[in-house]
C-alpha cells in the first residue's frame, strides 16, 4: 500500500521513496502502526499509549489510546497522520483493565516520532509493576497512503460491519437488532396530528428550496459597465488554443447500484490510469481501515483471507467500485489537527452541463460544504448576470448558436461574471464555483485564458442520460425559474424551453481539456461514473470524495438533543449524567413520534453520541438500528467539565473572558472549540449526504448547532448562538429542489 518506512527493536530500518512526491500532492498520509511484543503480559493489564497531543490523550492517562490484542503476544495501534505531522512526543502505559488500580509507566525517556519514523535511539519498553520487571519489543511502521486506499479500506470496513474500539467504548458501534417493543406511558403520549407540535422555524431557517438556487449566488458588481458591450474583458481576444498536452492523471470511478452492491468479502478494486496514485500498491497489506472517529484510524486483520486485490472475482458493475468517504474523511481530519493552514492557491469551480442536468443544484451544495469547512467561497450564477443585464424575458431563439446578438449577449456576462470572481479572489477569497452551461470549448478557452496567472480551475462536468430526470428537472426549472416568472401558460414554458435545450444541445462540446470531473448519471440514486482527471491537492481531493457521496434522493433527517439530563437541571457543562423526569418523558414523546413520522421507512436508523444521556434518550424507540458515534460526543469542556458558568467565570476569569469574546474558536483547556467539533463532524456530514434512508440524531447543543449549520448554510462564525432548544425536533429535508426545514416542540 504505498511506499514505506519501517524500524524494529534492532533500530534498523527500510523503505522506498519510489511515488513520494505524488503522494504528497495528492493528499498522501503517513499510515503508522505502533506495536508491542511481550509473551508473559497478564491480561488484566492492556498496554495503551498516551503523549502530547489531543490525539494520544494530551498526557491524560485517562485518555490514553488502548492498544489491541493483534495476537497471544503481539499488541497493536494504528493511525493516519500527515507526512509533515508535528512531533509525537509519546510513552507506553500499561492499564489494569478491571480494578482501579494505579497505572504502570513506561520506564525512561518520552518516545519522539516525527514524519513517521522513531527518533533516538530504539530500546525495549521497560515497566516496573512492583518487583515484576516487565521488558516488551516495540515496533513501528509507516507507509504511505493515498486518500483513495483509506477511503476503499473504509468501505471494506463497512462491509463487514465491523466495529473498532477505542478508549473502552465503540468508536461507530452498531446494534441492528430491533427492540421488540416499548413502553410508551399514556403520560408521555402524542396527539395522533404531528402537525400539532409543529413551531415556526427561525428566520434564517434552512428552508433553501423555497427559493431558486441561482437567487443566492452572488450579485454581479457592473462597476465598470454602462450597458450592453462595455465589460472590460474582450472574450473575443481571449480563446486559447485548444492544442493542450496529454493529460497527465486519469481515474474513473464507478458508483454502483446500491440495490446490486456486491456484499462479498468486502474487498474493492479501483481503476486508475497514468500516473496517477491509487489502490495499485497495497500487495502484502493484510487488513480493513475502520474509522476511529475523532481519534486514529486502524487496520485490523481481516475475516475474508488474502490482501485487498486478491481472492475474489468481481463482475464488471463492481470491479471498478469507488468507496464511500467516510475513512479518508476522518483521516483528513486528524491531519487538519496536525498540519494547520491549506494551500493557498485560488481554486475556480467551473460548472460544464446541458440545461436541467443539476449544475445550480451541484454548486448550491458544494458551496454550502466548503462554507461550512471554513474555505471562504462563493457561487457566481451567470445565469443571475445574465437576467440582470439583459432582463429574464428571453425566448429560445436568444440561446441559439447562430444568434450573433445573443451569443454576444452571452459571452459578455459570463466575462462579466469571471471578472467579479477573480476581482472577489484578489481581495481574499478562497474558492469560486462558476455556474453556467460552459458547453463549447471556445467558451471555457475564454475562461481559461482570464484565469492564467490568477486561480486554477477545475471543470466540473455534470451529464445525465436518464430521460425521466431530465424531463423532471425541466419541469421544476419551468416552476422555479425566474425566466418563466411571467409565462402564465405552463406548456408554452415547457415548450420554449425545451426548444433552448435544442439549441445548447447541437453545439454541445464535452470537456476533454484542462483538469476536470465528470459526474455522470449521478442525480439517479442508482449509481454512476465519476471521472476525474489531472486531480491533486488537498481541497480537490476532498471535493471529489465529496460530490462521490452526494445524490437526490429525498429523505428527512431529523435532528433534536437528548432528554434533559440532571447536569442540565443543575447547569452543569458536560458530564455524562442521565436524564432528569422530564427528560425520560421526552424520551417517551421521541419514540412516538418517531414511530408515527417514520412508521414506512423500515430501512430508517437512528444515530447518537456515545454519552449515555442520548442512548437512554434512544432506548425506548424500536424498530430501528441504532448507530453510535463518538464524533457526536459533545464538546469536550476540558478542565472545566462539570462546572457552571458562574463557577467558571468565579475561578477561572481569563478563560470565562477569552470565551465570551470568541466562542467560535475559544479552546477549552484540554478540551476543544467549535472549530474542533466542526472538523470532526466532517465523517457524520458525509454519511449523512451518502444514506438514502431517513436518520434520527440525537446528539448534543454544541455539535447539532454545527450540523445545522451546514444544512442550513449558516456562517461560521453564528454556529456558538444558534438556537437548538431542548425537547425540540429539526427536520431537515433533503431532496432536488433543495433543503427545507420543520420544527416540532414536543414539551416545554
Amino acid at each position: 500500500m504505498g511506499t514505506g518506512l519501517s524500524k524494529d527493536a534492532d533500530g534498523s530500518s527500510h523503505g522506498s521513496e519510489e511515488g513520494e512526491e505524488n503522494l504528497d500532492h495528492a493528499g498522501g498520509q503517513l499510515y503508522v502502526s505502533l506495536k508491542m511484543e511481550n509473551f508473559k503480559l497478564k491480561g488484566e493489564l492492556i498496554p495503551h499509549v498516551y503523549g502530547s497531543v489531543p490525539l494520544v490523550g494530551s498526557w491524560d492517562s485517562s485518555k490514553a489510546l488502548s492498544m489491541e490484542r493483534e495476537s497471544a503476544s503481539m499488541w497493536e495501534l494504528s493511525f493516519v497522520v500527515p507526512p509533515n505531522h508535528e512531533t509525537l512526543d509519546f510513552k507506553f502505559l500499561l492499564k489494569p483493565k478491571y480494578s482501579n488500580a494505579p497505572c504502570v509507566d513506561e520506564e525512561g525517556p518520552n518516545r519522539l516520532l516525527t514524519g513517521g519514523t522513531l527518533q533516538g535511539e530504539s530500546r525495549l519498553a521497560v515497566f516496573k509493576n512492583g518487583d515484576e520487571i516487565l521488558e516488551c519489543r516495540v515496533f513501528i511502521k509507516a507507509d504511505r497512503v493515498s486518500p483513495f486506499d483509506l477511503a476503499a479500506s473504509w468501505r471494506a470496513y463497512q462491509e463487514n460491519l465491523q466495529p473498532s474500539t477505542v478508549r473502552g467504548i465503540p468508536d461507530v458501534s452498531i446494534n441492528s437488532t430491533p427492540v421488540a417493543g416499548a413502553e410508551n406511558g399514556s403520560s408521555a403520549s402524542l396527539e395522533l396530528d404531528l402537525e400539532h407540535y409543529v413551531v415556526p422555524a427561525p428566520s434564517t431557517s434552512a428552508n433553501s428550496a423555497l427559493v431558486y438556487a441561482a437567487n443566492n449566488a452572488e450579485n454581479p458588481r457592473f462597476s465598470n459597465v454602462d450597458g450592453p458591450g462595455n465589460a472590460s474583458f474582450s472574450y473575443k481576444d481571449s480563446v486559447v488554443s485548444a492544442d493542450r498536452p496529454a493529460t497527465i492523471k486519469q481515474m474513473e470511478v464507478v458508483i454502483p447500484d446500491p440495490s446490486k452492491i456486491y456484499s462479498g468479502s468486502g474487498m474493492v478494486e479501483s481503476k486508475s490510469v497514468g500516473t496517477f496514485s491509487s489502490l495499485q500498491k497495497q500487495d502484502g497489506h493484510r487488513g480493513l481501515f475502520v474509522d476511529r472517529g475523532v481519534g486514529s484510524p486502524r487496520l485490523v486483520k481481516s475475516s475474508s483471507s488474502g490482501a485487498f486485490s486478491s481472492g475474489l472475482k468481481l463482475d464488471t458493475e463492481t470491479k471498478n467500485s469507488m468507496p464511500a468517504a467516510a475513512g479518508a474523511v476522518a483521516a483528513a481530519a486528524v491531519a487538519d489537527q496536525m498540519l494547520g493552514p491549506k494551500e493557498d492557491r485560488h481554486l475556480a469551480i467551473v460548472l460544464v452541463g446541458l440545461p436541467a442536468r443539476g449544475k445550480t443544484f451541484t454548486a448550491a451544495k458544494l458551496t454550502r460544504y466548503l462554507r461550512w469547512l471554513g474555505h471562504d467561497t462563493k457561487h457566481f450564477n451567470v445565469g443571475k448576470y445574465r437576467r440582470l443585464k439583459h432582463g429574464s424575458n428571453q425566448s429560445a431563439d436568444f440561446f441559439r448558436a447562430d444568434n450573433p446578438e445573443g451569443m454576444e449577449a452571452r459571452n459578455e456576462v459570463a466575462a462579466l461574471a469571471m471578472d467579479d470572481m477573480i476581482s472577489w479572489m484578489e481581495e481574499g477569497g478562497q474558492v469560486g464555483i462558476f455556474d453556467a452551461t460552459n458547453s463549447n470549448r471556445k467558451r471555457r478557452n475564454m475562461l481559461m485564458k482570464m484565469a492564467e496567472g490568477k486561480c486554477k480551475i477545475i471543470f466540473l462536468e455534470t451529464l445525465c442520460n436518464d430521460e425521466r430526470i431530465i424531463e423532471r428537472n425541466i419541469r421544476l426549472k419551468i416552476q422555479q425559474s425566474p425566466d418563466y416568472a411571467e409565462q402564465p401558460d405552463f406548456k408554452a414554458g415547457l415548450q420554449d424551453f425545451k426548444s433552448r435545450l435544442a439549441n445548447y444541445e447541437k453545439v454541445y462540446e464535452t470537456v476533454e481539456e484542462g483538469s476536470y470531473i465528470k459526474m455522470i448519471d449521478m442525480a439517479s440514486g442508482h449509481g454512476g461514473q465519476i471521472q476525474v482527471n489531472n486531480i491533486s491537492g488537498y481541497l480537490p481531493g476532498r471535493i471529489v470524495f465529496f460530490l462521490v457521496n452526494t445524490h437526490l434522493t429525498p429523505r428527512p433527517i431529523l435532528l433534536t438533543r437528548h432528554g434533559e439530563s440532571r447536569d442540565n437541571v443543575r447547569g452543569r457543562i458536560g458530564g455524562d449524567t442521565v436524564l432528569s423526569d422530564a427528560g425520560e418523558i421526552y424520551a417517551k414523546k421521541l419514540t412516538n413520534f418517531v414511530e408515527k413520522r417514520l412508521k414506512s421507512e423500515k430501512a430508517a436508523s437512528i444515530w447518537t453520541s456515545t454519552l449515555q444521556r442520548t442512548i437512554i434518550t434512544a432506548s425506548p424507540i424500536p424498530g430501528f438500528p441504532k448507530i453510535q458515534w463518538r464524533a457526536l460526543d459533545e464538546i469536550n469542556a476540558g478542565v472545566c467539565d462539570g462546572m457552571t458558568y458562574e463557577e467558571i467565570k468565579k475561578n477561572m476569569p481569563e478563560e470565562y473572558e477569552a470565551r465570551k469574546k470568541d466562542k467560535l474558536r475559544y479552546r477549552y483547556p484540554r478540551g476543544e472549540s467549535y472549530l474542533d467539533v466542526i472538523q470532526r463532524l466532517e465523517p457524520v456530514i458525509i454519511e449523512l449526504e451518502r444514506q438514502r434512508a431517513p436518520v434520527v440524531v440525537i446528539s448534543h447543543q454544541a455539535v447539532l448547532r454545527a450540523l445545522y449549520a451546514y444544512f442550513a448554510d449558516r456562517p461560521l462564525k453564528e454556529i456558538p448562538h444558534i438556537e437548538v432548544p431542548l425537547h425540540t425536533i429539526i427536520e431537515i429535508q433533503m431532496g432536488v429542489t433543495g433543503v427545507q426545514e420543520k420544527r416540532y416542540k414536543l414539551m416545554d
